[in-house]
């Protein structure tokens, strides 16, 4: 469904247990950039009522992601360290084309948050079936669902305002350099990318 190339190794989940705060604390980042993202992308398109009318909830939601991760590491013990580098997200950055119409800069963004969605979704499903906790199985499969929802309505939105034969192109280009950069990270436990 999600067409990613290169899957995560199941064992990933169990590097992830090992690093239970750090990867929370990662998650929780992921969550507070994801409603930051979505923003930015209103406030440079807010002519773009569509998307202003789709996105402004997922704002909402991923802020509230945000406080749910943010509860899960108190009731841990675990409290929010610093932000990392996020070499995933970098290198996606890196690869997005500039210049071109407004419609092309809006396809790139909408694709990289796509495929941003995606890979959570990915990782957030194996921690739902894998993770020992059964209580962390449940609070995973939440988001797996709700990145799956993000994912499509990020594609959904590129293909509405730009042709659909070049979002298909531009977003197979995407899943291909993704796969590159999945091969190239360490396998680490500590990160959701």
């Amino acid at each position: 469904m999600l067409g990613l190339q290169l899957p995560t190794d199941p064992r990933w989940v169990n590097l992830a247990e090992k690093e239970l705060g750090e990867i929370l604390t990662d998650h929780a980042y992921c969550e507070l950039k994801a409603a930051t993202a979505c923003i930015s992308i209103i406030q440079l398109f807010p002519d773009k009522e569509r998307l202003v009318k789709e996105l402004s909830p997922i704002v909402t939601e991923e802020w509230g992601h945000f406080r749910q991760v943010l509860r899960e590491m108190e009731k841990r013990g675990i409290t929010l360290g610093f932000q990392r580098k996020d070499e995933y997200v970098n290198k996606l950055m890196g690869f997005q084309k500039k210049g071109g119409s407004r419609e092309d800069r809006l396809m790139e963004k909408l694709l990289i948050s796509g495929l941003i969605e995606a890979r959570s979704c990915e990782r957030f499903r194996l921690l739902s079936l894998h993770i020992s906790a059964p209580e962390l199985r449940e609070f995973y499969h939440s988001f797996m669902v709700s990145e799956a929802g993000h994912y499509r309505l990020f594609l959904d939105l590129a293909k509405h305002y730009n042709d659909h034969t070049k979002v298909k192109e531009r977003w197979d280009e995407y899943l291909a350099f993704e796969a590159e950069v999945m091969h190239s990270l360490d396998s680490r436990g500590d990160r959701i990318h």
